[in-house]
């Protein structure tokens, strides 16, 4: 608890230091007190800009902080353009650990020194994030790689914040009045998971495996080979990439990429990634995206930084996919019924009142570029339309809708003009018939013939053995007939998906996604 109080006193200190409190109240009718603590804290320097001042507080508090002034910067609709033009240096310009600290992670990790290991090392990083930074070496066989390796200390420096975000989480539930509905423990829960899974460097090595094997034969993203005789917890060794960072659209122009085309890529990396692979990018700000220059990549997109990824099962896909397409379909009564039936929303909830609820949120939003858009006040607005229907938020989709936020603002900076709707909808109905139409049973049942070939066989011996066995009260037959039931429902589904096509995994995700990242 000590060290929890000294952590808040940190915070406080250096809120006070770079004068937060200035930032947070010169948008408020509040001159006088402002000028009045200005006058009380007079040693203060406030003479840097505010953004500077904000970027420097956020770096000084560490990592979540960090992580936490990144997703900002993606948010140039809702954030000032002077504050999101410096946050965006937090997305690969976090201040550097030394070089000698970098060698010595290194030797304690891969056994050897690096001018042992390669045939040529560069003492000096070329981007530094939250987590850890990165250095260019060249491989013994000429092949050139990037060593990533974990910030000294970096545990414990997330261990302390996130017990601080766990007390503030107890803290919300019982003195807000909306806590509970919005599940702050479970979301603080779901945060601290994810944040430790990206401590683990060979945890994140495998994930740019697990993507790149997905993308093999895709014209859309490159993804870098790892070099797994130099992977380890705290250092991982992957390909070279050469690219130009998304955020720098001047080169991009220069080089001849179309922003256009890549911005309606992004959207189908994005929609693949959930709905085809259940296996998505997480991080997706711009410092982990660049666009390739070589001649055998040029314009496709280069995902790097794989800590954070998000997965998502056959139902959590069918159950989105369905919302999204009555969405674009401004089928709100579907939405509305869908949110119902899932038990999201309160099973006494008249569906024609949420309905008109949802559609006087989203409906100003068709037909309009995302320069139009204000998506500040459509997520204000569905969290109002959430908090009045009692909408519960739905913590584990929480990477799914800071992955969402950052693809609009990618998309959004590369062309505002992009309709993310009209972009999604046609790839989605593509998408919904291989799963539903005959293509999607074909596959399903190419996927269970194996099992089936083996179960269908022994249905009628299993049969005969619990009607037998049932005759006979002596013996429990309960672990016998619950194998045989459970097989029952099984062939019972798959000749259901023949007679059905698929159609009955419904439900609704997109306005929890909406409603969770706005909450949370």
């Amino acid at each position: 608890m000590i060290l929890k109080f000294v952590r808040v006193l940190k915070i406080l200190r250096v809120a006070i230091r770079y004068g937060l409190d200035d930032i947070a109240m010169s948008g408020l009718a509040i001159p006088r007190t402002t000028k009045l603590l200005n006058q009380m804290m007079f040693w203060r320097d406030l003479s840097e800009p505010r953004a500077v001042r904000l970027r420097r507080a956020l770096e000084d508090l560490g990592p979540i902080f960090v992580k936490f002034g990144q997703v900002l910067s993606t948010r140039r609709d809702l954030m000032p353009m002077d504050i999101a033009d410096e946050l965006a240096r937090l997305q690969d310009r976090v201040p550097p650990f030394s070089s000698e600290l970098a060698i010595a992670q290194i030797i304690k990790s891969l056994g050897a020194h690096p001018d042992v290991l390669f045939a040529h090392f560069e003492a000096e990083p070329v981007a530094s994030a939250s987590i850890a930074q990165v250095h260019f070496a060249r491989l013994k066989n000429g092949k050139e790689v990037a060593v990533k390796v974990l910030r000294p200390g970096i545990k414990k420096s997330i261990d302390d914040d996130v017990a601080l975000m766990h007390i503030v989480a107890g803290l919300v539930e019982k003195l807000w009045a909306d806590g509970k509905r919005l599940k702050p423990k479970e979301v603080v829960a779901e945060f601290d998971k994810y944040l430790h899974d990206e401590l683990d460097l060979m945890r994140e090595a495998a994930n740019g495996s697990q993507l790149r094997r997905n993308f093999a034969k895709s014209d859309l993203l490159v993804v870098p080979e790892m070099h797994w005789d130099y992977c380890s917890t705290s250092v991982i060794v992957m390909e070279r990439m050469n690219g130009i960072p998304i955020s720098q659209t001047d080169r991009l122009i220069a080089a001849g990429i179309d922003l256009k085309k890549l911005s309606r890529d992004g959207v189908e990396i994005f929609f693949t990634q959930v709905f085809r692979d259940g296996f998505f990018h997480a991080d997706m700000h711009p410092g982990n995206i660049q666009v390739s220059v070589a001649a055998d990549t040029f314009g496709r997109y280069i995902a790097l930084d794989f800590g954070i990824v998000g997965t998502l099962n056959d139902f959590d896909k069918d159950y989105l996919s369905q919302n999204f397409l009555a969405f674009f379909r401004r089928d709100y009564k579907r939405v509305a019924e869908a949110h119902i039936e899932s038990g999201w929303a309160p099973k006494e909830t008249r569906v024609d009142e949420l309905e008109s609820a949802v559609r006087a949120c989203c409906e100003p939003i068709f037909d309009r570029p995302l320069s139009e858009i204000s998506f500040g006040q459509v997520l204000l607005r569905l969290f109002q339309t959430s908090r009045r229907f009692n909408v519960e938020v739905q913590p584990q989709l929480v990477l799914l809708q800071k992955t969402l936020l950052n693809v609009e603002g990618l998309g959004r900076q590369l062309d505002p003009e992009l309709d993310l709707w009209k972009t999604a909808k046609p790839y989605l109905e593509n998408w919904m018939n291989e799963q539903v139409g005959w293509r999607g049973f074909l596959e399903n049942l190419k996927a269970e013939a194996p099992r089936y070939s083996k179960l269908l066989p022994q249905l009628p011996r299993l049969a005969h053995q619990a009607l037998t066995q049932a005759s006979e009260p002596r013996h429990d037959n309960t672990e016998l007939m619950k194998r045989l039931l459970e097989e029952q429902k099984r062939t019972n589904l798959l000749l259901g998906t023949a007679i059905y096509f698929g159609v009955g995994l419904v439900g609704g995700g997109i306005l929890t996604l909406v409603f969770f990242t706005f909450g949370g």
